[in-house]
């Protein structure tokens, strides 16, 4: 065989430069991709970002307790009774043992006004509230991670149901007392009113 018809030879059996980009990179390809993006997506809770914890590692400004408590709108104890309580925890802490608070960290003190006021849930109802919210995000990206199953992501989907379905009872639950307080001051009121239309003595 001549050099000619050798270097030719070798060269057929090389892959070609897409085929040896696509395993270098570990491209998918294009059929995989769509099939991917077409299965369904996991509800998300409707705060996600405020439900989940920044990492110790996450980029942006960090703020002492004094700052971050300032810019919250509570005080520097209510954040430390809320990280002992297993509420919120620090994006980090120095050497020297100081906190620092990240924007996160405030969306989630947010949060936990927001369920306070606009719920009027306490901090044990909230601390549940937020538990599963944390877990709906935590399910959201193991839904869509490509190494999840089908048989994987149909127990997420149950799983995720039933916290929602938890959260919802919880919500039930507050508005059933709400609806009952209002109903007794409804009674009281009309009771005041009745008095006062009596004609006077």
């Amino acid at each position: 065989m001549t050099s000619k018809a050798r270097a030719g030879l070798v060269a057929s059996r090389r892959p070609s430069s897409g085929a040896a980009t696509g395993a270098a990179t570990g491209a998918e390809p294009a059929s995989a991709a769509s099939a991917g993006s077409a299965a369904p997506a996991v509800p998300a809770p409707a705060v996600a970002a405020a439900a989940v914890a920044a990492p110790a590692d996450e980029p942006g400004e960090l703020l002492g307790i004094g700052a971050a408590a300032s810019r919250a709108g509570v005080s520097e104890r209510a954040l430390r009774y809320y990280q002992q309580l297993g509420l919120l925890a620090p994006a980090c802490t120095t050497p020297g043992g100081l906190r620092r608070y990240s924007a996160a960290n405030l969306a989630r003190v947010a949060r936990i006004r927001e369920l306070q006021t606009l719920l009027g849930l306490n901090l044990d109802e909230i601390a549940v509230v937020l538990r599963n919210e944390d877990r709906l995000a935590e399910i959201r990206l193991e839904w869509h991670d490509e190494r999840t199953s089908e048989k994987e992501r149909r127990a997420l989907g149950r799983e995720c149901l039933a916290l929602q379905e938890d959260l919802r009872a919880t919500v039930e639950a507050k508005r059933a007392a709400l609806e009952t307080f209002l109903a007794d001051l409804d009674t009281r009121i009309a009771k005041v009113r009745a008095v006062l239309a009596r004609p006077a003595d």
